[in-house]
């Protein structure tokens, strides 16, 4: 199984994600989702998967607070949203995981059992 792991290493949910990668055995390989953020074709797959843009945005972070997301991503598209997420790698909901067919963003133990079954 090839899994792919966009995660912050300060993140304290995404060294959560990765003991529980390591813990069940899973080999993954780490992106740096600052430095180097999902691609526009990547950031499409996760979308179709989950199907909720906002389920990709990290909105509890500064930068999204900083361009006042909040009130401006009703009226963006889903393009251009994915446009940013893109070219700020901040804006990423994390961890994002993209395993083959399937993807998932953040990390709540049930749903990644679930995921990973």
């Amino acid at each position: 199984m090839s899994v792919k792991i966009y995660e912050y290493k300060r993140c304290g949910t995404c060294v959560k994600a990765l003991k529980y990668l390591d813990a069940k055995g899973v080999s993954y390989e780490k992106c740096a989702v600052r430095e180097t953020p999902p691609s526009i074709e990547e950031l499409n797959f996760v979308l179709e998967k989950i199907g909720n843009l906002k389920k990709m945005l990290n909105t509890s972070g500064q930068d999204y607070r900083k361009l006042g997301l909040k009130d401006k991503i009703k009226d963006m598209s889903d393009a251009d949203v994915l446009k940013l997420l893109n070219e700020n790698g901040n804006l990423v909901k994390r961890p994002m995981v993209i395993c083959q067919d399937k993807a998932i963003t953040g990390f709540k133990e049930e749903e990644w059992n679930a995921f990973f079954a």
